[in-house]
């Protein structure tokens, strides 16, 4: 019996004094317009017909009392301020949920697939969120992967207790100092461990498209007029960024001018798309994917850590094959900024430091 994956998905509930709620698939329709710029090809997309969408369009006009898209003829449709928020309000609460609702969706699935399928090879993978890694479920077809999203700290902490088999972290591909490696050299025995090579990602600043502020660098963070918005504390980008601050002797992001926290490279990027801060840090795909400018500041290592004897694991092993083929690297090759030429290869704590330090 084939077994079908599940995903979550967060939908919206509005609703007025009147009981009226909201069809979601307005949501749909509105990123449609917004990418396309047609109202014919955004109820193409979402499989309805073009009056029916132009009726939509209407209903909520008068639900929320103003327009949400605007068709001007000769110049397809465009949203309206409102639908534009809606658009981004949305795509900020997925970014900020993913995480624990794939969380959540990695327990179900791998229930569903012991009750469907019986056992089968299972390798528990705790790792920070990212876009690399959520390629992964998609390459598990003979084996199970247990993915929970936890930070390298509780990764790493993980593994030492033996509660997953696979811990990520990352490391900057250059400007490794003793502080940044303290973690992974604190935790991993380099008779015991062994590292997996996973992919390499591109880190940078987050800006407005056509950089209204004149946003050159790092040094721009210290600025007074600018909202910077962080990655909450302990996480693999945030270490990197206070890395890059402190070398540059302007202290750590703890000082800038700030926006709050967020717990994802993607929420970040709806936040400076959104407006709500001026910069933030991340990685290239995120920026991307809002529609976002993008000034590089650093490469890093996104790796795995295992012991030694979980090589040997069937699971493992096909892991490994995974990660080592050409569809994997194909689809990493997708994502801006991300590199998986050297995934898979596996060598000693020892020997991924002293390559980082020559």
């Amino acid at each position: 019996m084939p077994i079908h994956k599940i995903n979550i998905v967060p939908t919206w509930s509005f609703r007025d004094d009147s009981g009226r709620e909201l069809d979601p698939q307005l949501f749909s329709l509105l990123r449609h317009i917004e990418t396309d710029g047609k109202l014919t090809t955004a109820a193409k997309a979402v499989g309805i017909s073009y009056r029916h969408a132009w009726n939509q369009l209407n209903k909520w006009a008068d639900f929320f009392g103003t327009p949400l898209a605007e068709l001007q003829k000769g110049r397809g449709a465009r949203l309206t301020e409102l639908g534009a928020k809606l658009v981004w309000a949305e795509k900020r609460v997925i970014a900020r949920l993913e995480p624990q609702l794939d969380n959540i969706t990695s327990d179900l699935n791998l229930e569903l697939s012991r009750l469907l399928e019986g056992t089968r090879p299972r390798l528990r993978l705790q790792a920070s969120h990212g876009y690399a890694v959520e390629l992964l479920p998609r390459f598990a077809q003979t084996f199970e992967l247990d993915l929970q999203y936890r930070n390298a700290r509780e990764a790493l902490a993980s593994l030492g207790r033996e509660q997953c088999d696979l811990a990520g972290f990352h490391l900057p591909v250059s400007m490794l100092s003793e502080e940044m490696k303290s973690l992974p050299t604190r935790l991993l025995k380099p008779r015991a461990h062994r590292i997996i090579r996973f992919i390499i990602r591109q880190q940078g600043l987050m800006i407005a498209a056509g950089n209204p502020l004149g946003i050159e660098g790092l040094a721009d963070l210290c600025r007074e007029d600018l909202r910077f918005i962080n990655r909450e504390k302990d996480s693999g980008t945030r270490l990197l960024l206070d890395e890059m601050l402190q070398r540059s002797g302007r202290g750590s992001s703890d000082v800038l001018p700030s926006a709050g926290t967020e717990f994802t490279h993607s929420a970040i990027a709806a936040h400076v798309a959104a407006g709500m801060a001026d910069v933030g840090f991340g990685v290239q795909a995120a920026a991307a994917q809002f529609g976002l400018d993008f000034i590089p500041l650093a490469k890093e290592q996104y790796l795995m850590a295992c012991h030694q004897r979980t090589l040997e694991q069937p699971a493992c092993q096909l892991l490994l094959q995974q990660l080592r083929g050409d569809a994997f690297r194909e689809a990493v090759s997708g994502l801006p900024g991300y590199d998986a030429r050297l995934s898979g290869e596996v060598l000693a704590p020892d020997e991924l430091f002293a390559e980082m330090e020559s």
